[in-house]
């Protein structure tokens, strides 16, 4: 039995409102359309996957006390090296690597899944620079 290659992939760029939506539920919808997985031609080993824009993301909720419990760790490699930032803190200094940070969790851990998360684009605000793409618009 063979293996289906696709031999052109169709991106187009979807367009995803964050304002009220659920972080992890709204990770996920992106990581499925980052990979191609609606899609008919999906192979986990080629990177079948649309561009996907995102606003709003300073107005993703959510759930329970994660706001004020969640932490983000980070190690420099050095001895001492850990670093603890509230998820608070993140979204009122950044509030796109919040989402970003949980998008890269769903996607693969290799080359293939850096390549997926280079398509994704993240706006704090309403505004975004991918109007020529003509942005299909999809709930989240």
């Amino acid at each position: 039995m063979k293996t289906y290659y696709p031999r052109e992939i169709d991106r187009e760029f979807c367009l995803i409102d964050a304002e009220g939506k659920v972080l992890g539920r709204l990770a996920t919808r992106i990581a499925t359309l980052l990979r191609g997985k609606h899609k008919t031609c999906f192979t986990p080993s080629v990177d079948t996957g649309d561009h996907v824009v995102v606003v709003n993301a300073e107005k993703l909720v959510l759930t329970g006390n994660k706001k004020d419990e969640k932490e983000f760790f980070s190690h420099s490699g050095f001895p001492g090296g850990a670093k603890l930032v509230k998820v608070k803190t993140v979204l009122a200094e950044n509030p796109e690597r919040v989402l970003m940070k949980a998008v890269k969790g769903m996607l693969p851990r290799n080359r293939l899944g850096r390549a997926m998360l280079r398509k994704l684009k993240v706006y704090a605000g309403p505004s975004h620079p991918h109007q020529a793409q003509k942005p299909v618009v999809i709930d989240g």
